[in-house]
C-alpha cells in the first residue's frame, strides 16, 4: 500500500511538472497570444507639455491628448464616432500650427511604404470636416499655415485650397510607367526609404518636388491569380542591376505665379533627399553618383535661381543616406557621417564650412533625435554601451558635457517633447518586453511608467523558456556577435542538433539585446524540442564601424558565407553539438546566405531553408545592388562567383526553397531560375510557392502554414 501511495504521489508530481512546463506550439505563436502592448502613433504637441496618441476600440478611432507630467488624458481631440462622413481612421497628421488634422481612411498598400487612401481635414476649432479628394490619393501634406493641402493623384501633384475648396493641378504629364511627379518610383521607395518627393518651404510660397522619368526603365510583370477565372498581370518599372534607372530632376513651383522652375543640377544621377532650409528661399538637395560613393549637398536659391554646392563627401566603397540633416536657426547644419570610421555627428556653418565633430569614439550614432536651441544640446542614440545595445544621450553642441539619459542596458529609444523637456523612452531587452516610461530630457530621470508588458511575462512563465545567451565567436580573424538558445535542462555531455539563423545583409543586425517577438517563440519551440538555436552576425553587418561593415564591398556573399561556415565548424567541434546535424535558414538576404552556405559548405550543413532568396544579384535592383557591388558590367566575377544559382552542382543536403509569387521586391524569378538550375543538375530538393503573396508572405493562415512546413522540414532532415 505504501508503494502505491508513493506511485500516486510521484505521478501527481509528474503531472504538475508537465503542467508547469507548457510547450509552445505554432498555432499559439501565430494566433497573437504573445502580442506586446505598445503606444500607437505618438506625436509631441507644440507646447512641449502634451502629446497625442491614436487609440482604437470597437471600430472607433480617437486622437487623444495626454499631459506629459501627469500622463492623464486631457481630452479627445477627435473621434470617428462624432464624424458622420468619416469611418474609423488609421492614421492622423497635425498641421504645423495644430489647428487641423489630416485623417486617413480606406488606406490600401501600393508597395512596402506607399499607400493610397481617402483623406479628410478636421478643423479642431470649428469641428468641421473637409474631404481632400473624392479619389484615393497619396501623401497629402499641409502647407505651413494649414490653408492648403498638396497631394499626388495618378502621378501628378495637386494643391487644394481649404479656404475656397478650389484645387490646382501643378503637373499634368504624369502617366503610369512613364512619368511620376511628387512620389518616388519603386526603387527609390524601397532603397532610399521614402515615398513623398515634394516639400513646402517655410512660408508656403513654394513647393519643391522630384520628377521621375521612367520611360526607358525596363518593365517587370507578375501574374496575379486572385479568384477570377483568368489571372491578371501587374506590370511595373523595375531597374535590375546594371540597367537603366529613372531620369530624375528637381523642380520648384511658385504658387503666386504658378511658374515651375527646373533646378539646374549637375551630375544628379540620384536625388535621395530634398529639404528646405530655415530660409524660405533656400532649398537643399542631396545628390549621389551612380556608384553612391560621392555625396553632394547643394543649395538652390529661389530668388536668383542659383545652385551652390556647400558640402561633398567621398568614400572608397559607398555612402549611406539618412534623414539626419538638420538646419539650425542660422542655417548652419548638423550632419552624420562615417568619415572617421564610425558614424558620428558633425557641425557645419551655413556655407558648409566644417566647425567641429560633436561626437567621437569607437562606437556608432544609431539615431539622431535633434537639437534644442534652448539648451544648446544635441540628442541621439548610440552603441556606447556595446554594439548589441542602444542608449540615449545628450551632448552640448560644443561637443562637451555628454549625459547618459537611459540607465537600463538593452535597447532604448526616445520620442522627445517639442522643447526637449520630456521624452518617452521605449525600452526592451532580451528578457524584458517593451516598457514605455516618461523621463526628463535634462537628466533622463524616470518620472512615471506609461505602459508595460508584465502581463505577457506572466503569461510566458509556465513555458519556462530558455535564456537567450549572448557571447562572441572568433572566426577568420574577426570577433562576431552571437546569441544561443539551448534546450531546457541542457546537458553539456549530450549531443544536440544545431539550427542556425542569420540575415547577414550589409549594415544589418540580428544579434541585439532587444525583445524580438514572433520568430524567437519559434526558436524557443525548437529548443524545447531538443535543438540548439544560434544566430551570428558576420562581417559586413552593422554597428561595429565602417571597416567591419564595408569589407564585403563588391563581394556580397563571400566573407559572410565564409564566416557562417567557419562558425558552424567551430560550433560543430564543441562537445554538445552533433556536427553531423547542422542546419541553417534565412529570409531574403538571409535566404541568399543559407543557400550559399548549404552549397559552399556542403560538408558542414545537412540542410537549409531559403525563403524569398536572391539567387543571383543580376536579378535584383540597381540602387541596393550597385551600392555594394557596382554594376555587373564592372564586376561580373563579384556577381557570379557568389550567387548560389551558379553553385547548384554542389548540393548534397536537404534544401527547401520558398517564395511568394507576388513578390515585387525579390522576384519569384530568383527561385524559378534556381529551380531550373537544380533540375538540370539533377538535384533533389523541396520547394513551395505562395500565390500572390509578397516578400513578407503573410495573410490569413499563410504564416502558420509556412512555419509548419519549415518546422516539419527541420524535424525530418536535422
Amino acid at each position: 500500500m505504501r508503494k502505491l501511495y508513493t506511485f500516486i504521489f510521484l505521478f501527481t508530481g509528474f503531472c504538475s511538472l508537465l503542467q508547469a512546463q507548457q510547450q509552445l506550439d505554432l498555432q499559439e505563436i501565430w494566433s497573437g497570444t504573445f502580442t506586446t502592448k505598445s503606444m500607437d502613433k505618438l506625436n509631441s504637441l507644440n507646447n512641449g507639455k502634451q502629446y497625442a496618441v491614436l487609440n482604437s476600440n470597437l471600430g472607433v478611432s480617437t486622437v487623444d491628448k495626454y499631459d506629459y507630467e501627469t500622463l492623464d488624458k486631457v481630452e479627445t481631440i477627435v473621434s470617428s464616432a462624432d464624424l458622420e462622413s468619416v469611418e474609423a481612421f488609421s492614421s492622423y497628421t497635425f498641421s504645423k500650427d495644430e489647428s487641423k488634422i489630416l485623417l486617413a481612411t480606406k488606406v490600401t498598400p501600393v508597395y512596402r511604404r506607399s499607400r493610397l487612401g481617402k483623406y479628410f481635414v478636421y478643423n479642431i476649432k470649428s469641428k468641421e470636416v473637409q474631404l481632400v479628394s473624392e479619389e484615393k490619393i497619396q501623401e497629402p501634406l499641409f502647407s505651413p499655415d494649414a490653408s492648403k493641402v498638396a497631394y499626388v493623384f495618378k502621378n501628378n501633384i495637386y494643391i487644394k485650397d481649404l479656404t475656397n475648396g478650389e484645387t490646382t493641378q501643378v503637373t499634368k504629364d504624369g502617366e503610369t510607367n512613364k512619368i511620376i511627379n511628387g512620389v518616388t518610383d519603386w526603387v527609390y521607395e524601397e532603397e532610399f526609404s521614402f515615398v513623398r518627393a515634394f516639400e513646402w518651404n517655410s512660408t508656403g510660397s513654394h513647393l519643391a518636388f522630384i520628377r521621375f522619368d521612367e520611360t526607358n526603365v525596363p518593365e517587370f510583370s507578375m501574374d496575379m491569380y486572385g479568384k477570377n477565372l483568368y489571372q491578371t498581370q501587374h506590370v511595373f518599372k523595375y531597374p535590375k542591376a546594371g540597367e537603366t534607372n529613372s531620369i530624375v530632376s528637381l523642380h520648384v513651383y511658385e504658387l503666386m505665379s504658378t511658374k515651375t522652375v527646373n533646378v539646374p543640377l549637375q551630375d544628379a544621377y540620384y536625388i535621395p533627399r530634398i529639404k528646405w532650409t530655415n530660409a524660405a528661399n533656400k532649398l537643399s538637395a542631396q545628390i549621389l553618383n551612380r556608384h553612391q560613393n560621392r555625396l553632394s549637398l547643394v543649395i538652390y536659391n529661389t530668388k536668383d535661381e542659383s545652385v551652390k554646392e556647400i558640402y561633398q563627401e567621398k568614400d572608397e566603397a559607398y555612402i549611406d543616406i539618412t534623414d539626419n540633416l538638420t538646419f539650425l536657426n542660422d542655417n548652419s547644419f548638423l550632419f552624420t557621417s562615417e568619415k572617421d570610421g564610425f558614424n558620428h555627428i558633425y557641425l557645419f556653418d551655413k556655407n558648409g564650412k566644417f566647425i567641429r565633430q560633436i561626437t567621437k569614439g569607437s562606437w556608432e550614432v544609431t539615431a539622431f533625435y535633434g537639437f534644442s536651441p534652448k539648451t544648446a544640446r544635441v540628442y541621439y542614440q548610440s552603441t556606447e554601451q556595446g554594439s548589441i545595445n542602444r542608449a540615449v544621450y545628450s551632448i552640448g553642441i560644443n561637443g562637451k558635457g555628454k549625459k547618459l539619459l537611459t540607465e537600463r542596458i538593452g535597447s532604448n529609444s526616445a520620442v522627445f517633447s517639442e522643447d526637449y523637456t520630456y521624452f518617452i523612452n521605449t525600452y526592451s531587452s532580451i528578457s524584458t518586453p517593451y516598457r514605455y516610461t516618461l523621463r526628463k530630457g535634462k537628466d533622463g530621470k524616470e518620472l512615471k511608467e506609461i505602459v508595460n508588458n508584465n502581463a505577457l511575462l506572466t503569461k510566458l512563465k509556465p513555458y519556462e523558456l530558455s535564456p537567450k545567451e549572448f557571447s562572441t565567436i572568433t572566426v577568420n580573424g574577426s570577433e562576431l556577435n552571437m546569441w544561443m538558445i539551448k534546450p531546457k535542462g541542457f546537458d553539456p555531455e549530450k549531443k544536440y542538433p544545431l539550427f542556425m539563423y542569420q540575415y547577414s545583409g550589409p549594415g544589418s543586425q540580428q544579434v541585439a539585446n532587444r525583445w524580438t517577438g514572433i520568430n524567437d517563440y519559434w526558436y524557443q519551440m525548437l529548443a524545447q524540442q531538443g535543438y540548439v538555436v544560434v544566430c551570428i552576425d558576420p562581417r559586413g553587418t552593422g554597428f561595429k564601424g565602417a571597416a567591419f561593415k564595408k569589407v564585403t564591398y563588391q563581394e556580397l556573399g563571400k566573407y559572410e558565407v565564409e564566416d557562417q561556415i567557419a562558425a558552424a565548424k567551430e560550433l560543430g567541434g564543441r562537445s554538445y553539438i552533433d556536427e553531423s546535424r547542422i542546419g541553417i535558414w534565412g529570409w531574403s538576404y538571409g535566404g541568399f546566405m543559407s543557400s550559399n552556405c548549404l552549397l559552399k559548405g556542403n560538408d558542414i550543413f545537412k540542410m537549409a531553408i531559403a525563403v524569398a532568396p536572391v539567387t543571383s544579384w543580376r536579378f535584383y535592383d540597381t540602387i541596393y545592388t550597385e551600392r555594394y557591388m557596382r554594376t555587373p558590367q564592372e564586376n561580373a566575377s563579384g556577381y557570379d562567383e557568389n550567387s548560389p544559382i551558379n553553385h547548384v552542382e554542389k548540393l548534397k543536403g536537404a534544401f527547401l526553397l520558398v517564395h511568394g509569387s507576388g513578390d515585387d521586391n525579390v522576384h519569384v524569378q530568383n527561385t524559378m531560375r534556381m529551380v531550373e538550375a537544380l533540375v538540370q543538375a539533377n538535384k533533389q530538393f523541396d520547394w513551395a510557392i505562395y500565390p500572390d503573396k509578397n516578400h513578407s508572405i503573410y495573410g490569413g493562415n499563410t504564416r502558420l502554414q509556412l512555419y509548419t512546413k519549415m518546422t516539419n522540414f527541420i524535424k525530418n532532415n536535422l
